[in-house]
């Protein structure tokens, strides 16, 4: 990044905007043009200098974020990062900004431990950078710093020292999206039937807004959705989406496949990780299995998919075309994980032909 990406901050809390700030500026690709206290003293503030990216509060009292997101998205698109608390009204209204072209959401920051306050600085700032590369639609088209270590699924889980196990006749279908993952695994689940065969995802997403944006899923689409317990079977029907800020693991006890969620550092920047769900899928799932690459900055996941390649598994990616972020799809291609790239209309059938 050549130039610095301007962020406004809007929101009532003025704690919120010097915690916000302090985490922003702390970036040197981040600067903060100026924070508001609402949309009308944001208003102003674009008249003067049009940020790249917004950080827009949910609930304020003069005028509510869904409002002001409506107006930006209709008038003049500006990739629009919404900051929530950790409530269920606060998930349910942050969930519906993303379907009317909110790029992302991120926890409203607090104070905590020393790795809590770290996690939380390196997961803003990187949601900031994904959003400033994003591309978003008018609403009326859619449907200095110590930089933290960038860890590896082995901190998780040993790589995989052997091919595939023998091959049964249930396959099972692993997912990973970041940024703009929530609208792409709308897109995708919509699309699949009652009797669609076990999938399992990780959606880069805070904790608490997982169990809502499952919630939501499983009222609209023909599938059961539910955010996963540890143990839950993957079984034909259902999917699970792992619990925000925990990893999740891919097993198998015989011929049932099970889920096991996982503690632990951040790996490749993110909790849960798409590189741990695919390696997992590649040591206990092997040519059983077919990995799917979303939308989403960065490269989490483009390890794991070659892994789950190299052992024998069929592996998706969504295209460039349809992508909001052509991050993580791009870097597994480039890594020679990805059989087939595909648009995200088509990645339903590819997948329901390959599992037949």
């Amino acid at each position: 990044m050549t130039t610095r990406i301007k962020v406004l901050i809007v929101d009532d809390s003025a704690l919120v905007r010097q915690a916000l700030t302090e985490i922003l500026s702390s970036d040197p690709h981040i600067e903060v043009m100026a924070a508001a206290s609402d949309p009308f003293v944001a208003a102003e503030r674009m008249k003067e200098c049009v940020p790249d990216v917004i950080t827009l509060d949910v609930e304020m009292p003069r005028m509510d974020g869904l409002t002001f997101l409506q107006k930006i998205m209709t008038q003049h698109p500006i990739p629009v990062v919404m900051c929530s608390s950790l409530t269920d009204s606060g998930s349910e209204t942050a969930l519906r900004a993303l379907e009317y072209g909110a790029v992302e959401i991120i926890a409203k920051p607090k104070m905590g431990t020393k790795q809590f306050i770290e996690e939380s600085r390196v997961r803003i700032c990187d949601t900031i950078k994904a959003a400033a590369m994003s591309r978003p639609r008018p609403l009326a088209m859619r449907a200095t710093h110590t930089v933290a270590p960038k860890l590896s699924a082995d901190v998780i889980m040993e790589k995989p020292t052997t091919r595939a196990m023998i091959q049964t006749t249930e396959k099972v279908v692993v997912v990973g999206a970041s940024t703009g993952g929530t609208e792409a695994l709308k897109t995708f689940l919509e699309m699949l039937p009652e009797n669609a065969p076990g999938i399992v995802i990780v959606q880069h997403m805070p904790e608490h807004f997982t169990a809502a944006f499952a919630k939501r899923l499983d009222g609209i689409c023909r599938v059961t959705v539910k955010e996963a317990a540890d143990n839950d079977s993957v079984v034909r029907g259902r999917v699970l989406i792992a619990p925000g800020n925990h990893h999740l693991l891919l097993k198998r006890s015989g011929a049932r496949y099970y889920v096991e969620i996982k503690e632990g550092p951040l790996v490749s920047r993110h909790r849960p990780s798409v590189d741990v769900l695919f390696r997992s899928a590649a040591r206990y799932a092997g040519k059983n299995a077919v990995g799917v690459i979303m939308t989403g900055m960065g490269d989490d996941g483009a390890h794991g998919m070659k892994e789950l390649f190299d052992a024998g598994a069929m592996t998706l990616a969504q295209d460039e075309a349809t992508c909001v972020v052509y991050g993580m799809p791009n870097e597994a291609v480039k890594r020679g994980g990805v059989h087939r790239t595909l648009s995200l209309q088509n990645i339903a059938t590819e997948v329901l032909k390959l599992c037949g």
